[in-house]
């Protein structure tokens, strides 16, 4: 979603309310009011136009710009919901963090893209584990037994939200015996077993593959590092759908220089872009691909349905999806 300009829908309803509100309520939509969004808003009953100051909804289509959002929420006090693009609102931490309290409803894209990030992630593990990454970049005929089957593997999951509980049903045909590494130890249906964060290094013991897809907070930086790669199996495999900070990236390095990690997926790095000549770009067995588990075309229609559905709740009608916890930072 690109800059390109601004739309507005409204009534007055102070911080924090969720009850009915006028079917006049404003919404601002910034910077991208394209069509599908405008459209969006207006069907659930918004007035969309230009930020004045009867805007109280605002859905905010860039990636980033944390200071242009604080100026822009300085300049329109009257605005108490705030619908940002994206599941994932790193980008966004410090402004979140000081906006605790202030009474406003943040919402964001959480589980609106988990269908496609979800097939990536199968696509990369299948990738990873029958050596495509490195029959690709051959320039030879090299006939080898390497290569492994996903069926009835032994997989771990970071993080326990949409991509999660996607990935998992699309994991079923394989047989695989998943575990899931969350905050909580609650039950995920798919899921062999679920276990706190503090069991991470217990459960990697006997992985096959792991896939990283659990939100960047304060707790999850650098939770994938030098501990965790020693404690996998030779031969493990690791597939990266979420943040690259997530994973150390210094320790990702030396395990695939090892040889102890048999092969990498990433369609996130740390730091992003990956710089060219960086080592994973030669590294063994290693796919890069540059954030595009969720494009543009895939992203578009579903941020407008949760739009439609979140202006809907912001007017009286419905629950928020995607509420973000502000002290979870999610």
């Amino acid at each position: 979603m690109s800059a390109s300009g601004a739309a507005d829908a409204a009534g007055a309803a102070p911080h924090g309310t969720t009850g009915a509100r006028s079917p006049a309520a404003r919404v601002a939509i910034v910077d991208d009011a394209r069509g599908e969004f405008v459209d969006a808003a207006r069907s659930a009953g918004a007035e969309v136009g230009p930020l004045s100051a009867a805007t109280r909804g605002l859905i905010w289509t860039a990636s980033e710009g944390e200071d242009d959002l604080e100026a822009l929420l300085a300049e329109y006090q009257g605005i108490s919901w705030v619908q940002l693009p994206w599941a994932g609102v790193d980008a966004f931490a410090g402004l979140l963090e000081r906006h605790r309290g202030d009474g406003r409803v943040w919402t964001s894209a959480k589980g609106a893209y988990a269908r496609p990030v979800a097939e990536h992630a199968l696509a990369l593990v299948l990738a990873v584990l029958r050596e495509l990454p490195r029959r690709a970049r051959t320039d030879r005929w090299e006939a080898d037994e390497r290569g492994r089957t996903l069926f009835g593997g032994r997989v771990v999951i970071l993080g326990a939200g949409g991509i999660t509980v996607e990935l998992l049903r699309l994991l079923e045909p394989f047989g695989v015996h998943a575990t899931v590494v969350r905050r909580a130890d609650a039950a995920l249906p798919g899921a062999a077993r679920t276990v706190t964060e503090d069991r991470l290094l217990e459960v990697l013991t006997d992985a096959d593959v792991v896939v990283v897809a659990a939100a960047l907070t304060p707790t999850t930086r650098g939770m994938f590092g030098a501990a965790a790669f020693a404690a996998l199996p030779p031969g493990a495999v690791l597939v990266n759908v979420a943040r690259g900070a997530i994973v150390d990236t210094g320790a990702l390095v030396a395990a695939l220089g090892s040889g102890r990690l048999a092969g990498a997926a990433l369609d996130v790095t740390d730091p992003e872009p990956l710089p060219p000549r960086h080592p994973l770009w030669t590294a063994p067995n290693c796919l890069v691909t540059p954030h595009v588990a969720d494009t543009e075309a895939m992203t578009v229609p579903l941020f407008a349905r949760r739009i439609a559905v979140n202006t809907a709740a912001f007017l009286g009608s419905g629950d928020f999806v995607g509420r973000i916890d502000l002290d979870a930072g999610y």
